[in-house]
C-alpha cells in the first residue's frame, strides 16, 4: 500500500498564512496588576482581562465573544467562567462583546473574531476557566492583603471571599481597589470533582429575555431619528440599472430619500412598512448580463460531465482505478449522488443599523463576525479601524450566513450618505434571492467488492470553493489592524483566487470524503473546482453537510453489495477507530439494532466525524405514497465533555430537524438565473407534525469539549435515505428525497 498524501490545505491554515500570520491577540491572561490597577484608577472597577469586569455595587459582567444564535453560548460559556469564579451563573450580568482583537477566536489557525466552526465552546474551554480563575485569584490575594492574612486562609464562595478563621466576608464589590493591585501569572484551575456547573444541564440563561421581549435582536435595533431602508435588488445577481423612475415613490408619505447603490436602489423613509410600499412603486429596468443564463438543470448537467474527467487528488491510497476495473469475480458499483443549492433561512432576515456621526462609526448587527464587519465596514467607509464599533446583537439564527458583512455595509453607506442612523431590513424574499448558497456538488462514485470484502472506493467530486468566495472577508479581518490598507486589500483580492483556480483544494469542499475513515485498501479521491457563477457560502456543516450524504449512502451501497450487514459491516471497517466505533455502538444498541420491525418500516444507520466529534445516527423510515413518515432517530455523539448535557442534546436535535428539512424537502434553484424558492411556501421546512422523536445519547467522556453545533448534521440524510432503501428497495441518490421520489 503506497503512503496517503494529501494537498489539501486547511481552511485556518490558509487564512493564517495568507495574513502573515502577525495578529493580536489583545488582553492575554498573564500578570495583570499593572493594568488592571489603571483600568481601575479609570473606571472604579476591576477588570483582571478581556472578559470579566466587577464593579463595586457587586455587579460581574461577562463579555461574551461568541455570538448567541440560539446554540447556547450564553449559558455554557458563563458556566465555565463562573465554575472558576466561584459565582452562580445566574448572578451574572452577560453583555455581547463589541469587535476587538482581544476577542480572536483562540482557535491556533483561526485568529479572527468569529463564531462558527463549532469551534466556540472547544475554544473558548480553556481561557474562559482561567479568565475566572485569574478574577478569583486577585480576589482571593486583595482580601488577603486587606485583612493582612495568609492567603490559603481566604476561600472564594458564591460571590465573596471567606476567611474562615476570623469569620470575615467580603463580596467581590468591596474587594475590586485591592485586588486591582494585585498580579497574578498563574492559576490553578479547580479539581473536576468540584465542579458545581460544569458537566450539568442548568437552564438557560438567555430563555427569559428571549420570552419576555427584552432581549435585543438585530431587528429590534431603536434609537431617536432612525430611518428605515429597503433596498430593491436585481432579479439576476450582477445585473446593472438601466433606467429608473423614482417619482411615484418619492411622492409617498413618509419617503425620505431613494438612494442608489451598487446592490440596487435603496428606499429610505420613516418606518419599514413605508419604506417597503415606496419601494414597490419603483420603476426600474436591469441589463440582466450573465447572469440571467443561470439555470439549475443546465448546472447539474456540466457538473456531471465534468464528473467523467479525472480531477485534482486530494488523496490516494493503492491503485483505485486498478481496484475498480472490472474483472471475473469482482464486484462494481457505480453511482452518481447530487446535492442542490441551499438557503440559510435564519428565521431573522438580514438586517442592520449604522449612525455616522463626530468621525466614528457605529454599526449595529446580527452578526456571527463582528471582526469581518469592522474591516469590511470600515473599508467601506473609509474609516480606519480604530474609528468603527460593532455592536453584536442576539441573532435569529446564523447557520453561517451571517459571516458575511453585505447587510451591515449596506446600513453603513446609508447612513454615510443621510448624514442620520439608519437601519437596513431584508424581506423574506431578498434573503433567499441573495443568500451566500450552500454549494450544489455532483460526486461520481465508484467502488468494488470482491469475496464479501470491499477493496476498492474511487470518489470525483465537483463544487465550488466556499474559501473563494470568504476567504477575502476573513482574510482581511486577520490582517493586524496597524496594516496599510493597501496591503489588506492586497491579500483580501488575491489570496482567495488559489482556490478558484484550483492551486490548492478547498478543504471545505472535500471534508468528509478526503479523510473517510474506512479501512478500504485502495481509496482516492478527487476534487474539480467549479465556476457557474452563483454565490457560495458556508451552510451548517460546511462540506460535511454534502459529503457525509454521499459516503455514507455509497458505503451503504457496497455493503448490501457484498451481502453484509450495515452496522456490523461499519464496525469491521472501522476496527482502527475506537471512538467512532463507541459512538456507533451506542447508537446501534440504544436503536435496538437487529431487533423486528413493522412491515414497510427500514432501519437505516450512518456515522460521521466532523467539528472533532462523532456523530452516528439510526433512522426508521416508511414510504407511503412517496410520502416519506419517519418513525424514530436515534442519535448518539461524541463531543469529549458535555459542558451542559442539556444543551448538547439541544443542538443534535436541532441539527437533526435542520438537516432533516433539508434532505427532505429543500432546495435552491435556477431559471433564467432568477431564484425560484422565494419563501417558505416553496422552501419548505419540517413542521411540527412531521418532526419524529429524536433520542439523544452522549458518550461520557473527560477529554477537552470538541464541537456540538454542526456535528449532528451530517449523518441525517444519509441514515434516512439507508432507511428508505432498507424499507423499499429504493436507493435514493438525489436530494430533496421528496422531489426525488415523485421522479421516480
Amino acid at each position: 500500500m503506497t503512503r496517503a498524501r494529501s494537498t489539501a490545505l486547511s481552511r485556518r491554515a490558509f487564512l493564517v498564512g495568507s495574513a502573515g500570520g502577525a495578529l493580536v491577540v489583545g488582553c492575554a491572561l498573564g500578570p495583570t496588576g499593572g493594568p488592571a490597577w489603571r483600568h481601575y484608577r479609570r473606571t472604579g472597577e476591576l477588570r483582571p482581562n478581556a472578559w470579566i469586569r466587577i464593579l463595586a455595587d457587586n455587579t460581574v459582567i461577562f463579555a461574551l465573544d461568541r455570538v448567541e444564535m440560539g446554540q447556547g453560548t450564553t449559558t455554557s460559556h458563563a458556566a465555565l467562567v463562573c465554575e472558576e469564579l466561584e459565582l452562580d451563573p445566574k448572578k451574572l450580568k452577560i453583555e455581547a462583546a463589541e469587535a476587538d482583537r482581544s476577542y480572536d477566536n483562540p482557535d491556533e489557525q483561526l485568529r479572527i473574531q468569529i463564531t462558527g466552526g463549532s469551534t466556540s465552546t472547544r475554544t473558548s474551554w480553556q481561557p474562559l476557566r482561567e479568565a475566572g480563575a485569574t478574577a478569583r485569584e486577585m480576589l482571593r490575594r486583595g482580601a488577603a492583603a486587606k485583612w493582612r492574612v495568609p492567603l490559603a486562609e481566604c476561600a472564594a464562595i458564591d460571590g465573596a471571599i471567606h476567611h474562615r478563621p476570623s469569620g470575615r466576608v467580603a463580596s467581590y464589590g468591596e474587594l475590586v481597589q485591592e485586588a486591582a493591585l494585585q498580579s497574578v501569572s498563574r492559576v490553578e484551575l479547580k479539581d473536576p470533582r468540584s465542579w458545581k456547573w460544569i458537566g450539568k444541564s442548568i437552564d438557560r440563561l438567555d430563555s427569559l429575555p428571549k420570552i419576555d421581549g427584552s432581549g435585543i435582536y438585530g431587528i429590534d435595533v431603536a434609537m431617536p431619528g432612525l430611518l428605515t431602508a429597503v433596498i430593491v435588488r436585481p432579479p439576476v445577481r450582477g445585473a446593472t440599472l438601466a433606467r429608473l423612475d423614482a417619482s411615484k415613490t418619492r411622492a409617498r408619505r413618509g419617503v425620505v430619500d431613494v438612494v442608489t447603490l451598487p446592490q440596487g436602489v435603496a428606499v429610505v423613509a420613516g418606518g419599514y412598512w413605508e419604506a417597503r410600499t415606496g419601494a414597490d412603486l419603483l420603476q426600474l429596468e436591469w441589463h440582466e448580463g450573465r447572469g440571467a443564463a443561470i439555470e439549475s438543470s443546465e448546472l447539474f448537467r456540466a457538473y456531471e460531465r465534468l464528473t467523467e474527467s479525472r480531477g485534482k487528488t486530494v488523496r490516494d491510497e493503492g491503485d483505485a482505478y486498478a481496484a475498480t476495473e472490472a474483472r471475473p469475480g469482482r464486484t462494481l458499483v457505480d453511482a452518481v449522488y447530487r446535492l442542490p443549492y441551499l438557503a440559510h433561512a435564519p428565521m431573522e432576515p438580514q438586517n442592520a443599523t449604522a449612525w455616522i456621526r463626530n468621525g466614528r462609526c457605529e454599526v449595529w448587527a446580527p452578526t456571527q463576525a463582528p471582526g469581518v464587519v469592522r474591516f469590511r465596514v470600515a473599508d467601506a467607509v473609509g474609516f480606519d479601524l480604530r474609528d468603527v464599533a460593532i455592536h453584536t446583537t442576539l441573532l435569529g439564527g446564523g447557520f453561517g450566513r451571517r459571516l458575511f458583512a453585505d447587510f451591515a455595509v449596506e446600513a453603513a453607506c446609508l447612513a454615510q450618505r443621510l448624514g442620520k442612523p439608519v437601519k437596513v431590513i431584508w424581506s423574506r424574499e431578498d434573503d433567499q434571492e441573495n443568500d451566500w448558497y450552500r454549494p450544489m456538488a455532483v460526486s461520481r462514485m465508484r467502488g468494488a467488492v470482491e469475496r464479501g470484502a470491499i477493496t476498492g472506493w474511487l470518489h470525483r467530486l465537483v463544487t465550488q470553493s466556499v474559501l473563494f468566495s470568504e476567504g477575502g472577508d476573513f482574510v482581511g479581518a486577520m490582517v493586524p489592524n496597524g496594516a496599510p490598507r493597501a496591503l489588506r486589500r492586497l491579500l483580501e483580492h488575491s489570496a482567495p483566487r488559489i482556490f478558484l483556480r484550483a492551486t490548492l483544494p478547498d478543504q471545505t469542499s472535500t471534508e468528509g470524503a478526503a479523510d473517510l475513515p474506512y479501512g478500504i485498501p485502495n481509496l482516492r479521491v478527487e476534487l474539480t473546482t467549479a465556476d457557474p457563477g452563483v454565490p457560495s457560502g458556508s451552510w451548517r456543516a460546511v462540506g460535511h453537510s454534502h459529503n457525509a450524504f454521499v459516503t455514507e449512502s455509497f458505503l451503504d451501497e457496497l455493503i448490501h453489495a457484498a451481502g453484509l450487514d450495515p452496522y456490523r459491516a461499519r464496525r469491521a471497517l472501522l476496527a482502527r477507530h475506537p471512538r467512532r466505533l463507541g459512538v456507533l455502538d451506542l447508537a446501534a444498541q440504544k436503536a435496538g439494532w437487529g431487533t423486528p420491525l413493522p412491515a414497510g418500516v427500514g432501519r437505516g444507520i450512518a456515522v460521521h466525524e466532523s467539528f472533532e466529534s462523532v456523530c452516528a445516527q439510526v433512522i426508521e423510515a416508511s414510504v407511503e405514497r412517496n410520502r416519506v413518515v419517519i418513525h424514530r432517530i436515534v442519535a448518539a455523539i461524541d463531543c469529549g465533555l458535555a459542558v451542559n448535557p442539556g444543551l448538547v442534546a439541544a443542538q443534535v436535535e436541532s441539527a437533526v430537524v435542520f438537516g432533516l428539512s433539508a434532505a427532505l424537502k429543500q432546495q435552491i434553484t435556477f431559471k433564467r438565473g432568477r431564484v425560484q424558492e422565494t419563501n417558505f411556501q416553496s422552501y419548505r421546512a419540517l413542521r411540527m407534525f412531521e418532526c419524529p422523536p429524536i433520542e439523544t445519547h452522549i458518550v461520557p467522556s473527560t477529554a477537552d469539549p470538541t464541537g456540538v453545533g454542526e456535528p449532528g448534521l451530517p449523518p441525517v440524510a444519509a441514515a434516512l435515505c439507508n432507511a428508505i432503501f432498507a424499507a423499499t428497495g429504493k436507493r435514493i441518490r438525489s436530494l430533496p428525497i421528496e422531489a426525488a421520489l415523485e421522479a421516480t
